[in-house]
């Protein structure tokens, strides 16, 4: 068996062509533009490279994206300042604080002070609050942004023992909390495990559906995955590769060249999670858009 590869990459540039499809509708219907604000607090090549990827795919839905930059020691109190303005205009609909922030600085603290309407990252705790009682919010974008994969390439979760091995509040712990929901795309039995999990592959063993996200390259191998299982690959990590110009290449968490020859189905990185991700920040941001002038 050779798995299928569900193609992240596709999947994500059809949502964004239906975004840019509902943008064009509220602009052309409402006058209004969806608006996202990007915090950007110092130089790390990683997130200055991120937000690059979240202006341009903004750009391709037609969502205006602004930027906010500022130096690695900007003080606490300037940052929560600059996001209470933020909070204040009615042009921003949604705002997203690039982390990791520089150390001296409270991550915790920028994350509550932004307006939960405006939450676009889906991770203020009243948006998570929200999403475990089952209320409308806005989803964390990871997570969600798996949940489209499974749906839109036509794997069902209802009933399926779902094992997501990873527990952080990014990925692993609203992932569990949303797919056991109920309602479309959701409605499973999910189990929690983690890199301290005794006996790992025992509960792998067992998934229909496999999700990883520990940030550790090859946490699950072929002898860790059941025959026919679908696997979800959320890792990046970065080896070294002596063959590419730039001296290394991206893997994820699953050994993929092993699992693809057990598993029925399989994302790839790079090109299977991490386009979502962006993609269900612009989803936010065009629903606090819609929600903020009542529009339903």
């Amino acid at each position: 068996m050779t798995a299928r590869i569900l193609d992240g990459q596709a999947l994500a540039q059809d949502m964004r062509a239906e975004l840019k499809a509902e943008v064009d509708r509220l602009q052309a219907d409402h006058g209004i533009v969806p608006g996202l604000s990007v915090v950007l607090v110092g130089d790390d090549p990683a997130s200055v490279s991120y937000v690059k990827g979240k202006r341009k795919a903004a750009s391709e839905v037609g969502v205006h994206s602004v930027e906010s930059k500022f130096d690695a020691d900007l003080p606490q109190a300037d940052l929560i300042a600059e996001i209470e303005r933020l909070n204040a205009d009615p042009t921003v609909h949604g705002i997203l604080v690039q982390l990791p922030l520089p150390k001296g600085l409270d991550e915790e603290a920028a994350l509550n002070a932004i307006d939960p309407d405006k939450d676009a990252d889906g991770l203020h705790p009243m948006n998570l609050g929200r999403m475990i009682r089952g209320q409308d919010g806005y989803l964390p974008c990871t997570p969600h942004g798996v949940q489209q994969i499974l749906v839109r390439s036509g794997v069902d979760v209802a009933g399926k023992h779902v094992v997501v091995v990873g527990r952080s509040t990014l990925v692993g712990r609203p992932l569990a909390n949303i797919l056991t929901q109920k309602g479309p795309g959701a409605n499973a039995t999910v189990t929690t495990c983690h890199t301290g999990t005794t006996d790992l592959a025992h509960h792998t063993l067992q998934a229909d559906i496999l999700v990883v996200a520990t940030g550790v390259r090859n946490t699950v191998t072929a002898d860790m995955v059941k025959p026919g299982a679908v696997v979800v690959d959320v890792g990046v990590n970065r080896i070294e590769d002596a063959s590419r110009a730039r001296g290394w290449r991206l893997v994820g968490d699953v050994d993929f060249d092993g699992v693809r020859e057990v598993a029925s189905a399989i994302t790839k990185v790079p090109g299977g999670v991490g386009p979502w991700t962006i993609t269900m920040l612009l989803y936010n941001t065009i629903q606090a858009a819609r929600r903020a002038h009542d529009i339903g």
